[in-house]
């Protein structure tokens, strides 16, 4: 037996972020960045919430938001007892808001607040679901916090808010996204319900990423993506993800590389891996991406020529993107790599996203596949 829960309200389209608006006598806690703090999108949010709530803004957030920001987020809010929470920004300002909610209940100063989140990337998925990344930053360590309790109560997908988005960060964000739309699939938790999510997320993907990439004042390619992340993020939440975001949350505390760049970076890798079309085929896992490769219209003439045929295009689609195929095109250092590369794969076979992976992994495993993505 398994369940499905769809906990979180979403609110999509034109003017959705009017949903503020029906705000009233609330004690309003919002949390962001700097950068969105002193944007036109702060500014923008908080005219739209009527005079009747109090507001408190924390800005504070930073990119891959270590404890020492979790803390602070909720001694901010200790007397202000908010009883709304938003979330403003990119998966680290939903990620922070998460931890300040889970562990301002646990001490009982955030009790009885509920999380709306708004994002302004089109990647993490975070507006739907239990996951956050919290980092250690004294020990180089990313802990996945994983609870109903940090599952957002409403989501608002604005467009509006994604339009600027730089190249780098669409492209990096984007390939989040199918990153975790082709790992749900393959997950041991895989479902028909995820999977429907997921198969989505990924047409979208390929069919618009490349445009919002080229023109990020495509309307319809920047709605289209957002609807994707949401999508993926919705099969994640059920299905779980796998060795490449095991690796990532791993390698991405040491390297400080942005998460999707990894992802992309990674993909390929832990696609043939998994797969097993470099040496010994895994037939089973290799007919999943053989299916996916179908989705796209891609040769498929068996599991392995369609595995192939995937792979191929993953990479096609990173050279539109400009991200790169290996470390050593990223430009990592190599002692920083081969000093770090043990930790990175004990750490890897650990990390909670690892277990769900189709097959089995090793150190030895994950180290193998960071020596070849080098």
């Amino acid at each position: 037996m398994f369940s499905v829960n769809f906990g979180t309200k979403i609110h999509m389209g034109e003017d959705s972020l009017k949903r503020l608006e029906q705000f009233d006598k609330e004690r309003i806690y919002i949390i962001t960045d700097e950068f969105i703090s002193k944007s036109e999108i702060l500014s923008k949010v908080m005219a739209l919430i009527s005079s009747s709530n109090e507001l408190l803004v924390f800005k504070d957030v930073i990119p891959d938001p270590p404890i020492d920001t979790i803390v602070a987020g909720i001694e901010l809010a200790k007397d202000f007892r908010p009883t709304q929470v938003i979330a403003i920004g990119g998966g680290s300002a939903i990620d922070a808001a998460k931890g300040i909610i889970y562990f301002g209940q646990q001490s009982n100063n955030l009790m009885d607040a509920s999380l709306i989140c708004i994002p302004t990337t089109s990647g993490t998925g975070s507006e739907v679901t239990n996951f956050a990344i919290i980092t250690d930053a004294e020990n180089g360590t990313k802990y996945p916090l994983v609870t109903d309790d940090i599952l957002p109560k409403e989501a608002i997908l604005d467009t509006s808010l994604v339009i600027n988005l730089p190249q780098s960060q669409t492209a990096n964000t984007g390939i989040d996204v199918l990153t975790h739309a082709i790992e749900a699939m393959v997950s041991t938790k895989a479902s028909d319900i995820s999977d429907a999510f997921a198969e989505k997320a990924i047409k979208l993907v390929f069919d618009y990423l490349p445009r919002a990439y080229k023109d990020g004042t495509d309307k319809v390619a920047r709605e289209k993506m957002h609807i994707a992340s949401t999508l993926a993020g919705l099969a994640f939440n059920q299905a779980s993800l796998g060795l490449n975001h095991g690796i990532a949350h791993a390698a991405g505390a040491k390297f400080h590389i942005a998460h999707g760049r990894l992802n992309g970076i990674l993909l390929p890798y832990v696609i043939k891996f998994n797969s097993g079309i470099s040496n010994s085929i895994n037939q089973e896992v290799a007919e999943k991406y053989r299916y996916i490769a179908s989705i796209l219209d891609l040769n498929t003439a068996s599991a392995t020529i369609g595995t192939r045929s995937l792979v191929n295009e993953i990479n096609k689609l990173l050279t539109t993107l400009g991200i790169p195929h290996s470390f050593s095109e990223y430009g990592l250092d190599k002692k920083l790599f081969d000093d770090n590369l043990s930790e990175i794969a004990d750490s890897a076979v650990k990390d909670m996203t690892t277990k769900t992976n189709p097959i089995p992994v090793t150190p030895k495993d994950v180290a193998r596949i960071l020596i070849e993505a080098y």
